[in-house]
């Protein structure tokens, strides 16, 4: 049995690819490791094969044309076989010793048929050019090595989300949820983490440092550079998750649950205005009244509801040039702290 699909979207991605993969293979026959190529110009695919063809049993290679991050990960979920599934980027990799506890558990949970909706663990931010390392924790506000569900959940800060890389949903809970993400498009990772949560209502979070995260690439599309560069990417992924759910079926969750789908979608429209602030471009500006203007027309109750939430009104009571003065300065605290730059 195959207990977690580990999709791995690859472009341009053959000096990577040696390091990721044989961290996935630390997992034997327990797991699956699905490498798509996706239309690269480089030796991926070839890299990619050999691994298949040496782990036929653990190893499957789709090769396809380019689509973008998104588009790999939705090829990855249409074959997957696994009990759970997980997104490894081609340029990250997962710790042996975290892997191994989390597959045993994982097991005893289905031996025990209490296998929950999501599992959450720990991810460590990687700056081998500095050696340098931070560990990025899920919120001490969830319940650590136990069973819970949202009314377990203590109050959560907006300006606080989950992560892509502390997630491992299980795979029935994504096609439920029939998330399918936007094709040559960065930053669907925040659409990935919000439509699946809707389903979910068990969770269990184990305190290990599963995954290990690679920063300080300049091209990173996490770099400052990038970030405003393509801002127009952020926007479409929050046009689509501002439209996905109405206010209704979020009120339709537990009281809990309901809060946290709201506060996530409030902190990725602030996360939205961060992108268009610090390319601080009159066109960029008037492309994010655009989407509130959408967001309000097609969904008028979810609007009215964040519109007045601190973390989504704040940013207009100041004035662009202090604004920006704000955004910048908090930026390079963060990346102070995270080595993303």
């Amino acid at each position: 049995m195959k207990y977690i699909s580990f999709v791995v979207p690859s472009y341009n991605a053959e000096k990577y690819l040696d390091k990721s993969i044989p961290s996935l293979l630390k997992g034997g026959e327990d797991v699956e490791i699905i490498i798509v190529n996706d239309g690269s110009k480089d030796n991926t695919l070839a890299v990619a094969r050999e691994y298949e063809k040496k782990h036929p049993s653990i190893v499957r290679v789709i090769d396809k044309p380019n689509g973008g991050h998104g588009s790999g990960i939705n090829a990855g979920l249409a074959i997957a076989e696994g009990l759970y599934f997980k997104c490894v980027d081609a340029d990250d990799w997962v710790d042996e010793d975290a892997l191994k506890k989390t597959l045993d558990l994982m097991k005893k949970h289905y031996e025990e048929n209490k296998s929950p909706d999501l599992y959450l663990t720990n991810y460590v931010f990687e700056r081998p050019d500095l050696n340098q390392t931070r560990k990025s924790g899920v919120f001490k506000e969830f319940p650590q090595n136990r069973f819970f569900t949202w009314d377990d959940v203590k109050h959560v800060f907006p300006t606080r989300y989950l992560m892509m890389h502390m997630l491992i949903f299980k795979t029935s809970i994504l096609k439920e949820s029939k998330v399918k993400l936007i094709e040559h498009t960065f930053y669907v990772d925040n659409l990935f983490n919000y439509v699946p949560l809707f389903y979910t209502k068990t969770m269990y979070y184990l305190d290990v440092d599963l995954y290990r995260y690679f920063v300080g690439r300049q091209d990173q599309s996490v770099s400052f550079a990038n970030m405003a560069k393509n801002y127009q990417h952020q926007l479409r992924v929050i046009r689509e998750m501002s439209l996905w759910y109405t206010l209704d079926e979020l009120k339709s969750l537990s009281r809990k649950h309901y809060k946290f789908m709201i506060n996530d979608l409030e902190a990725k429209s602030f996360l939205t205005l961060f992108y268009i602030t610090i390319g601080n471009k009159e066109t960029a500006y008037k492309e994010y009244k655009e989407y509130l203007k959408e967001f309000k027309e097609k969904n008028k109750k979810l609007y009215k509801k964040i519109r007045h939430h601190s973390l989504f009104t704040f940013p207009f009571i100041l004035i662009r040039p202090l604004r920006n003065a704000v955004v910048k300065f908090g930026y390079k605290k963060v990346i102070k702290k995270t080595g993303w730059n």
